[in-house]
């Protein structure tokens, strides 16, 4: 039983990358063997000729939307931000708020003439439902005034950069506060030249929120509370996942939302059905993988939920090693950092 602290490392402030790679599939690649227990240095973009014709490349294509409010409080025009977390209808969000002491049910935050936002109640996991008052439609006005919600390591403001940047080029379905950044890397000339080849595209959705940065605080990663994120697995990617199993094709996930969601929608069977709803699902050694047999991803946070999905599928002596040579090898880190593919 790996304990929380197994997955501190230490990371030196400036291997944490603040900015993206020119251009995208610029970044560097970490190839991680898991029959071998090899490891080789790549560039991202010669993942274009490491996958097979008929092997599938499963793609989150949620849309990272400007979900990060900056204003000031009413009555002593203190700075506040408000982070909105997941819509519910008329106006309505689930946000985290700052500075959280300072805004009580009642509260109320203006952004701008046309945008302010009330605080309506403290749930029971210490966020807010709030309001968003204007007169313009609710998302016509966060895109106006709203700003790019880059990760809390990422020490610099939000620039007009971010906006394409920290999206995939395959972005569609408006909904995550946070990029699935595996996918950052990938250009339109990479994923045409990889279906010229015959990989196949599916297609899934995992709205990307809060819980993603949220360090492990316990001790046994099982006592975690892991918060739901909304995921779609269309019919047709289903059939296609099957398709690849009955073939004995590989099925590839690009990040760890797209593993989390296939394993989500994973049967006992092992195949994937189609469905839409909400995961806690919390992938950790020891785990048993059902839908995935390749994964593309980041280099993570110490202590976090994403890394102990990493150690899941990889072996966590083997991932723990790759991070250790990563960071001795100058690999950048975190959202707008470099790549890892373990196969």
């Amino acid at each position: 039983m790996y304990r929380t602290s197994d997955y501190d490392f230490p990371l030196p402030a400036d291997r944490i990358a603040q900015t993206p790679a020119e251009p995208r599939d610029a970044s560097r690649l970490m190839v991680v063997d898991r029959a071998s227990g090899s490891i080789t240095h790549r560039t991202f973009r010669d993942l274009e000729h490491m996958i097979p014709a008929g092997d599938v490349l499963v793609l989150n294509t949620t849309r990272v939307f400007r979900a990060r409010l900056l204003g000031t409080r009413d009555g002593s025009g203190a700075p506040a931000e408000v982070l909105l977390l997941k819509p519910h209808g008329d106006g309505r969000f689930e946000a985290l708020v700052r500075p959280g002491g300072k805004l009580g049910p009642g509260r109320i935050i203006t952004v701008s003439p046309e945008l302010s936002v009330e605080i309506e109640q403290v749930t029971e996991r210490r966020t807010r439902m709030v309001r968003l008052r204007t007169p313009l439609g609710t998302d016509e006005a966060i895109d106006r005034f709203g700003h790019v919600p880059l990760p809390p390591y990422v020490t610099r403001a939000d620039t007009a950069i971010d906006a394409d940047r920290y999206q995939t080029v395959y972005a569609r379905e408006r909904g995550s506060i946070a990029a699935p950044t595996a996918g950052l890397h990938f250009t339109p000339g990479m994923l045409a030249g990889l279906a010229r080849r015959g990989v196949e595209r599916a297609d899934v959705v995992l709205h990307v929120g809060a819980g993603t940065f949220k360090p492990v605080e316990t001790d046994d990663p099982g006592e975690h509370p892991m918060h739901e994120e909304w995921y779609s697995v269309p019919a047709e990617t289903a059939g296609a996942l099957n398709a690849a199993r009955e073939r004995r094709a590989h099925i590839w996930a690009v990040g760890t939302t797209s593993a989390r969601t296939l394993e989500s929608a994973a049967t006992e069977d092992g195949r994937v059905a189609a469905v839409t709803g909400e995961t806690r699902l919390f992938i950790r050694p020891p785990y048993v993988w059902t839908a995935v047999d390749r994964l593309i991803t980041n280099f993570h946070l110490p202590r976090s939920t994403l890394l102990m999905l990493v150690a899941a599928f990889a072996g966590y002596d083997l991932t723990m090693r790759a991070y250790r040579e990563a960071v001795g090898a100058g690999y950048r880190f975190f959202s707008y950092g470099d790549a890892m593919l373990v196969t």
